[in-house]
């Protein structure tokens, strides 16, 4: 097995689905194969799906790209609330006994049942995304997002007009923290350098429940009482729930959110509100992926844990609809500052 040393470049393809499927009691997808002894790539989301705008989404950008490039077959599973590990463990097994290979579990909370299945098909391939698994066929796929969110962070700080800025997190635990880390550090850096005077209103989802990545209308509900309270820039990491909070923001002359892990401009769901996208913090996901995938098939599987950071391009901002272009040299000006070891971007609050 070799471990990863360059990142691959990022190419968003998208795949037409077609066939639907049920195992384990829950909705999947498949383009065929399922039951062979090398059945191609199986692929477990977070709560949300394929289609969340957001994370997922940025996972099935890799996957779609494999299929694209490389003519893998894929099945898709879909995590849903307060499931636990037996549960994950469950359809990560499903897909082993089923010939998939790799197998990818896209968020954090795969972490513990990738590593305990992973250990009982040795000679099967295992990704997990957001989180650090054990294992000689596993291999972990984080991501610098407090460095991304830092460039968040200036952006807003320089583009805010009410001198307030917000943060939405999904769940309160390290995983957002990390950007909301990374969002604060860059303002208040931001208010040092240029001599702004700007305040962030932080505020979360939930305390400890998965369905802050997938409560739009909380979402919604929560950045409408940031903009009462007068912010008019808003980023938000809550996954698929990210859609309430821009669709909020959209509503409100003058004000604008931030999107996260996939770029929110682009994408077709959220394409009426396009015009209210200031920037994105885009993470790697799909990258991570599609390199795992190829490694696989290349017959040198990836394994161990890598970083996608900011000096690689792992996470960025989006610059999309060209609302950040007046502010480019100030935000390659900070990125070029954490690249050097300049600024040390904390990773919690």
């Amino acid at each position: 097995m070799r471990r990863v040393s360059k990142l691959a470049a990022s190419v968003a393809v998208t795949a037409t689905l077609a066939l639907t499927a049920t195992a384990c009691g829950e909705s999947s997808t498949s383009s065929s194969g399922s039951g062979k002894s090398d059945a191609g790539v199986g692929l477990a989301f977070d709560v949300g799906g394929r289609d969340d705008h957001s994370f997922n989404e940025s996972a099935a950008r890799g996957l779609d790209r494999a299929a694209e490039e490389l003519g893998v077959e894929f099945k898709e599973m879909t995590a849903k609330n307060d499931e636990t590990d037996a549960d994950r463990e469950q359809r990560l097994t499903s897909l082993a006994e089923n010939g998939f290979n790799p197998i990818i579990g896209v968020g954090y909370l795969y972490g513990n049942s990738i590593e305990k299945v992973a250990a009982n098909y040795p000679d099967i391939t295992f990704g997990v995304v957001d989180s650090v698994a054990e294992g000689d066929n596993v291999y972990s796929m984080v991501f610098s997002e407090h460095e991304g969110s830092y460039l968040a962070g200036v952006a807003a700080a320089l583009k805010t007009e009410s001198g307030t800025v917000g943060f939405i997190g999904g769940v309160n635990n390290p995983l957002i923290n990390k950007f909301e880390a990374g969002f604060v550090q860059g303002v208040l850096d931001t208010n040092d350098a240029e001599g702004t005077d700007v305040t962030v209103d932080v505020q979360y989802l939930y305390e400890d429940n998965d369905a802050g990545f997938n409560d739009v209308a909380k979402a919604r509900e929560t950045a409408d009482g940031m903009l009462g309270r007068g912010a008019d820039i808003i980023y938000t990491a809550a996954g698929q729930s990210g859609q309430g909070s821009i669709e909020m923001v959209a509503g409100v002359e003058g004000a604008w959110a931030i999107g996260v892990d996939s770029d929110a401009y682009v994408q077709p769901g959220l394409a009426e509100y396009k015009d209210s996208i200031l920037t994105s913090v885009v993470k790697g996901v799909d990258v991570a992926v599609f390199d795992l995938i190829k490694s696989v098939q290349d017959g040198e599987p990836l394994s161990g844990p890598h970083s996608y950071n900011l000096a690689e391009e792992g996470v960025q901002l989006a610059t999309s609809g060209g609302f950040i272009d007046d502010i480019s040299e100030q935000i390659e000006a900070a990125k070029a500052r954490i690249v050097s070891g300049e600024v040390a971007v904390k990773e919690t609050p």
